[in-house]
């Protein structure tokens, strides 16, 4: 009997004795990388607020009423769902008999981590309709979850950078957001390539090959492409009932050549009669007239293999990747003109495009292209030599800090060399230092951590000096 106390002290050592750990495709962001991910988030917010759009926020999770059925059977797949509280199989009749996944599901879950922004922002425009003016020019810069399986590039927890326009049908907004996504990469200085297609061109050319109800099956298998290539698309496309014929008329339409306008001519004679192709083929007309004169300094093209697997894009889509690194999309979007009418509001268009903050980290990263100084960091530190130094620093510290530069003092009076250490390890470039002798000549030490050099300088000019 004796042996079991032993027991239960080596197992609450072995659980004490465990590594601290987040969940795979999570992570935590130490203060150097949490700089770097707000000078992301500060440059689109400030190209966000210069077109006009303003913020919302929205709960991290949704009624799984409003998230379901709105991104196809794959992305409902994706969707973390929460169990109910308390004893959440309560209410579930169990009769003796062995519980399935999918028949209780609805019963012990209600609500879900968002999906993406998109959604939560249809259903936030129809509650809030009577307080917002239409158009309503939003952003929003918030985290969203997927179930996914996490690799280089894709994450489970991650943030995106959207804004939208919604309220308005007019293609001008689709060549408004193509210049925020110009200005904001020109900004981060990445080299990217816009893509741009049309869900209703991509309609159109489901009813040329015939099968006018596959376009779910056929955008999302092409939406694929870049990922598994032609033979397993094709492969895909033939297990959802598509016959070889089908198959054989989609292949010179994904493989056109081209410029935009030259592609767009070809699709006209193909789209003879096919209304919807036509309507979508105005509307590239359209959007690329708007952008020949817009003098973007980006790179963009009609990519017909564009697709994007969502099931609420209804006219243009976007896809943005950076030419200089190996990665997926780091911003995408496009017009859906009826994502409000599922919660009550129909016939609102709305057309958005979504930044991927962690993407584009990563981009930025592996290209070196992040700003060596940052505007968050330390930029003085005061040593401490004791409490009658201490005094004498506060005011002049005090006096930088009114003056817009971020400055510190070390919180005790610790081995000079250990607070050296400090300030090397983070990165502060200007050191202050006052012992005795300064306090009582009212003077300051001034190293400057990246030239290597030292100077003494009068207090009342430490401020001057350093700004």
């Amino acid at each position: 009997m004796k042996t079991f106390p032993y027991l239960c002290t080596l197992i609450n050592l072995k659980i004490m004795a465990q590594k601290p750990s987040i969940p795979k495709g999570t992570r935590d962001f130490l203060p150097d990388v949490m700089m770097r991910r707000n000078y992301i988030f500060d440059t689109i917010k400030t190209v966000f607020k210069r077109f006009g759009f303003q913020p919302i926020e929205t709960p991290s999770m949704e009624n799984l009423s409003t998230l379901m059925g709105k991104y196809g059977e794959e992305g409902d797949k994706l969707l973390f769902r929460i169990l109910n509280s308390g004893d959440f199989l309560s209410s579930v009749q169990q009769d003796g008999q062995e519980l399935h996944s999918e028949k209780i599901v609805g019963k012990i879950c209600e609500k879900g981590l968002r999906y993406d922004l998109t959604v939560p922002f249809a259903r936030f425009v129809v509650q809030y309709r009577d307080q917002i003016a239409f158009p309503f020019k939003r952003y929003q810069m918030q985290p969203v979850w997927r179930a996914d399986r996490p690799q280089k590039g894709r994450y489970r927890e991650f943030y995106q950078c959207d804004v939208d326009i919604i309220g308005s049908d007019a293609l001008l907004n689709e060549a408004e957001l193509v210049q925020i996504v110009d200005e904001v990469f020109n900004k981060l200085g990445i080299n990217v390539v816009l893509k741009i297609n049309n869900r209703k061109v991509l309609a159109g050319i489901a009813e040329y090959i015939g099968k006018p109800d596959a376009l779910v099956d056929i955008t999302v298998a092409i939406d694929k492409l870049d990922k598994i290539g032609i033979e397993a698309v094709n492969a895909e496309l033939a297990a959802k009932g598509l016959d070889d014929g089908a198959i054989a008329k989609l292949q010179p339409i994904l493989f056109m050549t081209g410029t935009a306008r030259e592609k767009m001519s070809q699709l006209k004679s193909l789209m003879n009669g096919i209304e919807v192709g036509t309507k979508g083929i105005e509307e590239l007309e359209t959007l690329f007239n708007y952008l020949d004169v817009m003098g973007l300094r980006i790179e963009y093209e009609l990519d017909l293999t564009l697709a994007r697997g969502l099931n609420y894009y209804t006219g243009a889509i976007f896809e943005v990747k950076a030419k200089d690194v190996a990665m997926g999309s780091i911003s995408g979007g496009g017009r859906y003109d009826n994502l409000t009418g599922i919660f009550g509001l129909p016939n609102v268009s709305g057309v958005g495009i979504s930044f991927g903050a962690d993407r584009i980290y990563d981009v930025l990263n592996e290209l070196n292209l992040f700003p060596e100084k940052n505007a968050e960091n330390t930029e003085v530190i005061f040593l401490n030599f004791g409490k009658n130094e201490e005094l004498y620093c506060l005011p002049y510290l005090q006096q930088l800090r009114r003056q817009g530069i971020n400055a510190e003092i070390y919180p005790d009076a610790a081995k000079i060399q250990k607070q050296m250490k400090y300030a090397d390890q983070r990165n502060i470039p200007v050191v202050v230092i006052a012992g005795e002798q300064e306090v009582n000549d009212k003077t300051f030490n001034v190293k400057w951590m990246k030239e290597g050099r030292q100077e003494s300088v009068k207090a009342e000019e430490l401020v001057r000096k350093i700004s």
